[in-house]
């Protein structure tokens, strides 16, 4: 699998930073997008002590014109990596008897980062990939876009990320069916809790919760196999699955006497993924 030049969105924390560390060598050019200035070039400095060319750009991955313009000035991308997004959960009511809710700030900033952050990603990647000549293993390059388990339930915790996750998993796996005959490969990461400054402020268990390191073996592994959709935990993502087959009132039952995403215990946050 040719990885000689690679683009990576929430390269400044979490796992944006941990593949652009992985893949930090020489012959390497690497191109990372993200909006926290500082720690972003953090990331950038110790991927060049690695070895690598780094490239940054400092911009908020929901700005589609700043983002066509990062994505398209790389030139050629081998590998695209959409890792930037945030999350949060449903605040107590004011009275007992009202009821949770999500600030309508968080839903539509959540969109425009997890969503249409994705989309201004993978969208003039597209472009840029398919006019690109096939490498020695026949694909042109690959586009990996990171969900979660938390899109194939229906956490009432966590409405807006669910469905933001979800929407990125079915997008990436349904046009990638589309793009692989041209040599163009769209992955989706599916995977429980990733040790990162995101979930770092939760205030529940976190079964499954894997580390950094693991899952970046992970979603390499998965890709080089041209998997087109990457998953683990595998337990977790198979329960959640059943948990979403079950009647809406059933799994509700289940969820709401759980400590995973009830109001209040995974504070509103603008960690990446």
């Amino acid at each position: 699998m040719k990885q000689d030049s690679l683009l990576i969105t929430g390269a400044a924390s979490g796992l944006g930073r941990a593949l652009a560390l992985t893949h930090a060598d020489k012959g390497v050019t690497l191109h990372l997008i993200d909006h926290h200035e500082t720690d972003l070039a953090d990331t950038a400095t110790r991927s060049e002590a690695l070895g690598a060319r780094v490239v940054t750009h400092t911009l908020d991955v929901a700005d589609a014109p700043a983002m066509k313009t990062a994505v398209t000035s790389a030139g050629q991308l081998d590998l695209v990596f959409a890792c930037a997004g945030i999350t949060g959960g449903t605040r107590p009511g004011p009275t007992p008897d009202a009821a949770p809710t999500e600030p309508e700030t968080q839903i539509r900033r959540m969109v425009a980062t997890n969503l249409d952050g994705v989309l201004n990603t993978v969208l003039p990647a597209i472009d840029l990939i398919r006019r690109q000549p096939r490498a020695a293993d026949g694909m042109r390059g690959r586009i990996c876009a990171i969900s979660s388990v938390a899109g194939v339930v229906s956490f009432p915790g966590t409405p807006t990320y669910c469905a933001t996750k979800a929407a990125v998993d079915r997008f990436m796996v349904a046009t990638g069916g589309n793009l692989k005959r041209e040599g163009v490969i769209l992955s989706s990461v599916v995977c429980a809790f990733l040790n990162t400054p995101m979930v770092a402020t939760n205030n529940f268990p976190m079964p499954g919760l894997t580390q950094t390191c693991d899952a970046v073996e992970k979603i390499m592994k998965g890709m080089a196999r041209n998997q087109r959709r990457i998953v683990f935990p595998k337990w977790i993502v198979a329960g959640s699955r059943f948990m979403d087959l079950l009647p809406v009132r059933l799994a509700e039952k289940y969820y709401t006497t759980q400590p995973i995403g009830a109001a209040g215990t995974m504070p509103v946050t603008d960690a990446a993924d």
